[in-house]
């Protein structure tokens, strides 16, 4: 029996607070993340991503307060993503709750962090975050990009994926900057192109905007599917996307 694929409701958070976006501008007040993780748990989430999208050093005690009171209340696997820097950080998150942790530009500064992170916690802790975009220039089609899609890493985004997971990461979260908050569907294409080169769980993440959108991600060889804005302003269920999933075959907790 294959593996089930997992629907992870993502919280961006920015001090204390839920926003949402579109390509990761134009944040607006989308709830309180705790009271959200909680109503996604009870609605069937497998999964619950924070990511906290400004983490400044002087808002990270807020992200562990937050991390600490959702781990009290919600009963599923949390993975933090957002100014995770070093093992030191990691490890307080993980004391605060988190199961996994999301690391991004900090793995970009500095590759040898995704190989402490696997070898102090485990790969099954470590997940790779990849924003990329189409950039012609690159050997794959995509570059890596930084500070929530505005800034090019100059990096080739196969490439990076690739070095990531051969350092340790246990999962890939490959969110298209393109598609990112457009609510026109996952990157099928991305996916497709990153699918065969990964042997980690592949998380589709951005561009959500129907709940059947998740069958073409779920198709293209994702493993979970991720999303914000389909979930936060009540216009999608997280049941009504695990049944067009099971609808078209998948398998679903």
């Amino acid at each position: 029996m294959s593996l089930a694929i997992r629907v992870i409701p993502c919280l961006d958070v920015d001090r204390g607070r839920v926003v949402k976006g579109v390509n990761f501008e134009n944040l607006q007040d989308a709830g309180d993340p705790v009271e959200l993780a909680a109503l996604y748990g009870a609605q069937g989430a497998d999964e619950i991503t924070f990511l906290d999208v400004s983490a400044t050093v002087d808002d990270r005690s807020t992200t562990f307060d937050l991390v600490r009171h959702t781990a009290e209340n919600v009963f599923i696997p949390l993975t933090v993503g957002g100014g995770v820097r070093s093992v030191a950080d990691v490890s307080r998150l993980l004391e605060s709750g988190a199961d996994k942790i999301s690391v991004n530009s900090a793995a970009m500064a500095n590759p040898g962090l995704v190989d402490d992170i696997a070898a102090h916690f485990g790969s099954q802790v470590c997940v790779i975050s990849v924003d990329a975009k189409r950039d012609a220039r690159m050997p794959s089609g995509y570059v890596v990009t930084t500070h929530g899609g505005r800034k090019s890493a100059g990096r080739d985004g196969l490439a990076w994926a690739i070095e990531a997971c051969e350092r340790g990461a246990g999962e890939l979260l490959l969110n298209s900057i393109d598609a990112d908050g457009t609510k026109k569907g996952f990157d099928v294409e991305m996916l497709e192109a990153f699918r065969p080169h990964i042997s980690v769980p592949l998380v589709a993440s951005g561009g959500a905007g129907r709940a059947q959108d998740g069958v073409a991600a779920y198709r293209a060889g994702a493993d979970a599917i991720l999303a914000a804005s389909i979930f936060h302003h009540d216009k999608v269920e997280i049941s009504e996307v695990k049944q067009h999933l099971r609808d078209a075959g998948a398998t679903v907790r």
